[in-house]
């Protein structure tokens, strides 16, 4: 995910890969049936909003078309903002619309998800928004044919690379996402979606244990320690602890270990389960208490207000496994993750930056 900066002033909102490829669908059709260039479309989303969207590019002759939209994310870090997404349609005699997966869209090869393996990954809502956008039209224009939607995000297998597809068994390509077919910014819906995606296929491919964390790097520490476990058992909650436990809480899912690093600890400590830095910040008094609590002396347990940074806990506590300090840390983030698995059995590591870990003693 980019790390632009937050904009000053008010957020603009985007629309989603599934709102530009149906704005592309329907300006494609539109130019068949018309024969003239499309500059703009309206589409109907989900929400009972209108988008007026701008094409990008539009060529076609009298039963097919190419057609093309720059998504635009509007203030959200989205990977695919600014991407090219479009489609090549053709009219047929099947009387059947029908999906296919275009250079950059990726194709679903394992169980678990909303689609069939095979399937082009293009999700349940999209396609019914272009499945609408293209019967209303058919029917507007009296027309009895089948029509062949092949979607395409140019240079989309280079950025699915920084997304999580792969894990989830999206190869080739991205998704194409969305329910309500804008974006909100910041709401980080893609990276969630992906998160239940991953959870829905471990539970479809038999996994009864997951290992939860926070990325890439956690992950590489983490695997030492399962070394038994598939790929797919590892889960990348980014910054949303939150809602990786409650949709796990849902799942079949009998065993959970989190692995943490200690500025998203101090946070979800206190409660904070969403943990970005733009939403929540670290409780140095909060933390201060916990030190107080095992009988830290209070000089000691004070100089933690004068940290400038959570990582920097060390250099009053030592990174040790029998630490009483970080056993009391882990035994916040224990309490307020077992609120949302209650009946699930969960284990909890903090990792050091060297990959060090501390094991929760219950």
């Amino acid at each position: 995910m980019s790390l632009k900066p937050i904009p000053s002033g008010p957020l603009r909102e985007g629309f989603t890969t599934g709102t530009s490829a149906t704005a592309a669908v329907k300006a494609g059709l539109l130019s068949i049936i018309t024969q003239q260039l499309q500059q703009n479309v309206k589409v109907q989303l989900p929400i009972d909003r209108v988008l007026e969207i701008p094409i990008h590019s539009n060529v076609f002759s009298k039963t097919a078309a190419r057609c093309s939209v720059i998504k635009d994310a509007g203030d959200d870090p989205d990977v695919t903002n600014g991407a090219e997404i479009g489609c090549d349609i053709e009219l047929t005699q099947c009387k059947e619309i029908v999906f296919m997966a275009g250079e950059g869209v990726g194709t679903v090869t394992l169980a678990g998800l909303e689609l069939e393996v095979g399937e082009p990954a293009i999700n349940p809502v999209p396609r019914k928004m272009m499945q609408s956008a293209v019967q209303k039209l058919l029917h507007n224009y009296d027309l009895e044919c089948g029509v062949l939607i092949k979607v395409f995000v140019t240079n989309g297998r280079v950025l699915a690379k920084r997304t999580l597809n792969e894990r989830v068994g999206i190869m080739n390509g991205l998704s194409i996402l969305g329910t309500s077919g804008i974006v909100k910014p910041y709401s980080s819906s893609s990276y969630i979606a992906s998160i239940e995606q991953g959870i829905d296929v471990a539970v479809a491919n038999g996994i009864k244990e997951v290992v939860i964390n926070s990325g890439a790097r956690s992950e590489k520490y983490l695997r030492s320690l399962f070394p038994e476990l598939t790929e797919q058992s590892f889960i990348h909650f980014g910054n949303w602890i939150g809602e990786t436990l409650t949709k796990i809480s849902t799942s079949k899912i009998e065993k959970v270990t989190i692995g943490i690093m200690l500025g998203k600890a101090v946070k979800l400590a206190f409660g904070r389960t969403d943990t970005h830095s733009c939403v929540s910040s670290w409780n140095k008094e909060f933390i201060r208490d916990i030190a107080l609590e095992i009988g830290t002396e209070k000089e000691k347990a004070n100089a933690v207000l004068e940290l400038n940074m959570a990582g920097r806990l060390i250099e009053l506590f030592p990174f040790e496994q029998e630490e009483p300090f970080f056993q009391a840390l882990l035994k916040n983030c224990y309490e307020q993750s077992k609120q949302k698995i209650k009946n699930t059995h969960l284990d909890l590591y903090l990792i050091g930056k060297d990959g060090s870990f501390i094991k929760y003693i219950k």
